[in-house]
């Protein structure tokens, strides 16, 4: 199975260089926020297809909200949503935008193969 990770602030357009993994490697949950500033995150988990390093079809998202004090290294990782209606309410239009261009690109086969439900999270509307 095919998997990557992109990591973008709440309000970025562009991902992070840090993976959800690298970032909240570390980080203890929070167990109380008062007092915590916390910088907001969506996550979002892409599968297909093929072997680690390309894949053939994709198949899945998952989206996910998370939350972090970098100085006090505690956050909170939502749970993951897998339904097409939330994930499109989850992500900024230019987030859309973004991974439907690295998508189409990066493996324009896999693109390809890719149901039209699958491309349809990556739509403006």
């Amino acid at each position: 199975m095919w998997k990557h990770n992109f990591l973008f602030r709440a309000e970025g357009a562009v991902p992070l260089e840090q993976t959800e993994n690298e970032l909240f490697h570390d980080t203890d949950p929070a167990l109380d926020s008062s007092g915590l500033q916390m910088d907001k995150y969506i996550s979002v988990w892409l599968q297909g297809d093929g072997d680690e390093a390309k894949p053939l079809v994709y198949t899945t998202v998952y989206v996910r909200t998370a939350t972090l004090d970098p100085e006090k290294g505690v956050g909170f990782l939502q749970p993951l949503q897998g339904r097409t209606h939330q994930i499109k309410s989850m992500l900024s239009s230019e987030q859309k935008m973004y991974l439907r261009q690295w998508l189409s690109n990066t493996y324009p086969p896999a693109w390809e193969e890719s149901d039209d439900l699958f491309q349809s999270i990556f739509s403006e509307s």
